[in-house]
C-alpha cells in the first residue's frame, strides 16, 4: 500500500465536514481536516437557529458552528487552516495541493466545500443578511409570522417557498423580473390560487432599505423604469445556488454542474472519495442532513480504508 501523509483528508469544515471529522477523530483515523476560514461554514453567518435538534430555546449560528468544532477538537480532530488550490482524486493516492506549494496525500478523501446562494448584490442586501435578509425559507420562515415579505425570484426553489412562506407571513409578494414566472406549471398554479400571495412584475430589487432591520425594498420596472418602494419586514433572496466547486476535479468525479452526485452512502464515482453536505447533489440543504450525511460520509471512508487492508 503506498505510503500517504493521511488515511482521510477532509475537504471543508461546515457542519458535514466537521461531524465527518468528529466521527473519524473517534475511530481513531489519521484524518486532518482542510478549512480556508474559521470552521463552521455558511451556519457562521446564520443569525438564529431554532430547528436543529438539541436546542429548544433556539441557538445563533456562530455558537452552534463553536459547538461542532470544539466536540470534534475533543477527540482530537486537526483543523488545518489552509486554501487549497487543486486536487487530484483519481487512483489509489489522492493529493490535495494547497496554496503556497504544499502537498497533502491521503488513501481516501470526503469533499465537504459546500455550496452558496446567489446574491442580488445590491445596497444593503450584505449589511441586512440575517436581519430581514434570508436565503432559505425553510430555515427562517418561522421569524416572520403576521408580517408582509417578499421573495425575489421566480424558478421552482422561490415558487415553492413563497407557498411554504404563507404558513407564517399575512401576505407574500413575489418580485420578478419577467413578465412571466420559470417555475414548472403545477407550482405555478399553486401559487396563483393562494390569496395570501402577490406578483409584482417585470421589476427588480436595486436596495434594501433598513438600518438595523429591513423595512422596506427600492424597486425599478424593468421596462418604464419607474422607482417605487415596497414596505416590507423580510426579503427572501431565492435566485439560486452555486456549488463551491472551483477546487474540485469535476471531470473526474459524476456531477451534476458542479454538485457532486453520491450513492446512499455518501460515495462519489471515485472509488475512495465520499461528499457529504451542500456539495452534493440533492432537493434539500438543511443543517440536520448535512451532519448526517457528513457521519454517512465518514463510515463509508472507515469502510473503504478497511477494505484496503
Amino acid at each position: 500500500m503506498p505510503v500517504t501523509d493521511f488515511q482521510l483528508i477532509i475537504v471543508g469544515g461546515g457542519p458535514a465536514g466537521l461531524t465527518a471529522g468528529l466521527y473519524a477523530a473517534r475511530a481513531r483515523l489519521n484524518v486532518v481536516l482542510l478549512e480556508k476560514g474559521a470552521a463552521g461554514g455558511q451556519v457562521m453567518n446564520t443569525d438564529w437557529i431554532e430547528n436543529y435538534p438539541g436546542f429548544p430555546e433556539g441557538i445563533t449560528g456562530l455558537d452552534l458552528a463553536e459547538k461542532f468544532a470544539a466536540q470534534a477538537e475533543r477527540f482530537g480532530l486537526i483543523t488545518k487552516l489552509c486554501e487549497v488550490k487543486s486536487m487530484d482524486l483519481a487512483g489509489p493516492v489522492k493529493k490535495i495541493f494547497l496554496e503556497g506549494g504544499e502537498t497533502l496525500t491521503s488513501q481516501a478523501v470526503i469533499l465537504a466545500t459546500g455550496a452558496r446562494p446567489n446574491q442580488l448584490g445590491i445596497p444593503g442586501e450584505k449589511e441586512l443578511t440575517g436581519k430581514g435578509v434570508s436565503y432559505c425559507a425553510t430555515c427562517d420562515g418561522p421569524f416572520y409570522r403576521g408580517l408582509e415579505i417578499a421573495v425575489i425570484g421566480g424558478g421552482d426553489t422561490a415558487i415553492q417557498e413563497a407557498v411554504h412562506l404563507t404558513k407564517f407571513a399575512t401576505r407574500v409578494i413575489v418580485i420578478h423580473r419577467r413578465d412571466e414566472l420559470r417555475a414548472s406549471k403545477h407550482l405555478q398554479e399553486k401559487a396563483f390560487a393562494n390569496d395570501k400571495i402577490e406578483f409584482i412584475w417585470d421589476t427588480v430589487v436595486t436596495e434594501v432599505i433598513g438600518s438595523k432591520e429591513v423595512e422596506g425594498l427600492r424597486l425599478q420596472n424593468v421596462q418604464s423604469e419607474e422607482e417605487a418602494i415596497l414596505a416590507v419586514k423580510g426579503c427572501f433572496v431565492l435566485v439560486g445556488i452555486r456549488p463551491n466547486m472551483e477546487t474540485l476535479p469535476l471531470e473526474q468525479l459524476d456531477n451534476d454542474d458542479g454538485f457532486i452526485i453520491t450513492d446512499k452512502e455518501m460515495r462519489t464515482s471515485q472509488p475512495g472519495v465520499m461528499a457529504a453536505g451542500d456539495i452534493c447533489s440533492k432537493n434539500v440543504r438543511q443543517i440536520v442532513n448535512a451532519t448526517g450525511e457528513g457521519a454517512v460520509a465518514c463510515l463509508a471512508a472507515e469502510n473503504y480504508l478497511s477494505s484496503l487492508n
